[in-house]
């Protein structure tokens, strides 16, 4: 079972990337200005597909997992966000598996840390 279907119960989207490009973020109001139709969402909110998603760094992150072959085998470990820091939290089974999972989730847009202070190594 892949990161996603087991974080988020997702089947990886077809167009699914890691670093999509954002779409125009949704409207707060009918009435809202045409100006606000310019911004963009803010990177640790772009989902899979480029869409606003209150978890999208997590999801991005978790489909960064998915790519890397020999992280597959991490099932004891959760991924989730606070802004844009990465939290990891459970338990991997060594060092370097943890150093590289911190690599890969810094490389997706929108992460600005990743705080593994809830991961036990062993």
């Amino acid at each position: 079972m892949g990161w996603l279907k087991r974080l988020f119960g997702l089947e990886k989207p077809a167009n699914a990337q890691v670093n999509p490009p954002a779409q125009p973020a949704p409207q707060e109001t009918a009435q809202a200005p045409a100006s606000t139709s310019t911004e963009t969402i803010a990177p640790e909110r772009v989902g899979l597909n480029g869409e606003y998603d209150q978890s999208g760094l997590a999801k991005r992150v978790a489909l960064a997992f998915d790519h890397q072959p020999d992280l597959a085998d991490e099932e004891r470990l959760w991924v989730a966000q606070t802004s844009g820091t990465v939290v990891l939290k459970g338990e991997v089974s060594d060092q370097a598996t943890l150093d590289k999972m911190v690599s890969v989730a810094r490389g997706v847009n929108g992460c600005t840390a990743v705080d593994t202070t809830q991961v036990k190594v062993g």
